[in-house]
């Protein structure tokens, strides 16, 4: 087991989401499944309870701890992408599987986890600094998924 790892609350669908994630991710899997043992608050005995897995090697515990926590997007993960299609990939498998978009990169899936769909472009750009980083930041505010060219188009000036 890892030293830390970051607990995840869900409704009820923590395996769902998952498997999910390692369907679209690379280096994520499901590693294990464990059911309650006995009846709890927001299940019952032989419910899923809890269940390990990773996210792009970072290790998850999924908590299915019933509806009484919502997701904020205080939490987030944020996917760093090489290119438009990879951005463009991961955005439309969280979105269209039942997410929903935000601004700046930002989308949340079906469960209401929150995902930064990042091009490395980007955050190149803000590391620059100066007019590059303002003009990146600029084009950037009037997005929701991150357009690469325009990224591109941006940071030239």
């Amino acid at each position: 087991m890892a030293k830390n790892t970051i607990c995840i609350w869900y409704d009820k669908d923590a395996e769902a989401a998952a498997r999910f994630y390692a369907s679209i991710f690379p280096d994520t899997a499901v590693t294990a499944v464990h059911r309650a043992p006995t009846d709890y608050p927001s299940g019952k005995a032989g419910d899923v309870l809890t269940v390990d897995f990773t996210v792009m090697g970072i290790p998850c515990l999924g908590l299915n701890g019933g509806p009484a926590f919502k997701h904020t997007e205080a939490f987030s993960f944020q996917v760093a992408t090489e290119d438009q299609e990879e951005t463009d990939r991961y955005w439309n498998a969280i979105v269209g599987n039942g997410g929903q978009e935000s601004a700046c990169g930002w989308c949340k899936d079906r469960w209401g986890i929150s995902w930064q769909i990042t091009p490395r472009v980007l955050t190149e750009a803000m590391a620059a600094g100066g007019e590059e980083a303002k003009r990146a930041f600029t084009a950037m505010m009037t997005m929701r998924k991150i357009d690469v060219a325009a990224i591109e188009a941006a940071r030239r000036g």
